[in-house]
């Protein structure tokens, strides 16, 4: 998916979960930037052939297996979209945090204030 269909799709799960406000379009951006440059990266990592590793020869001719470089990156991204995600609170963690802090932002009313509301 391209970056616009990300954003979209991030929008819509977030209103979803209730998390949605227009001041995080920028990180919503951000996300949506970080999953498409991700998509692509798998696509090449695909299209190479699915090597987990690969061989280099050094400038001395030896041979070397490391590991794959477009799999590191992509797995660098997934990294860095999870914690946007959990950031937004679409992740069952993030939201649980999320409503946790909304919870205690809330006052709690006594029972006497409640007993003297009920007065008035």
């Amino acid at each position: 998916m391209n970056s616009y269909e990300w954003k979209n799709q991030i929008k819509a799960a977030a209103t979803e979960s209730g998390t949605y406000q227009k001041q995080y379009d920028s990180v919503i951006n951000a996300l949506a930037d970080i999953l498409e440059q991700r998509d692509r990266v798998y696509a090449q990592y695909v299209e190479e052939g699915c090597q987990a590793t690969v061989t280099k020869t050094s400038d001395r001719g030896a041979v070397n297996t490391g590991k794959n470089p477009l799999l590191s990156i992509w797995m660098d991204l997934n990294r860095d979209a999870l914690a946007y995600w959990r950031d937004l609170g679409l992740t069952p963690a993030g939201l649980k945090r999320i409503n946790e802090s909304a919870v205690k932002g809330a006052k709690k009313e006594s029972a006497l204030e409640k007993a003297l509301a009920k007065l008035s």
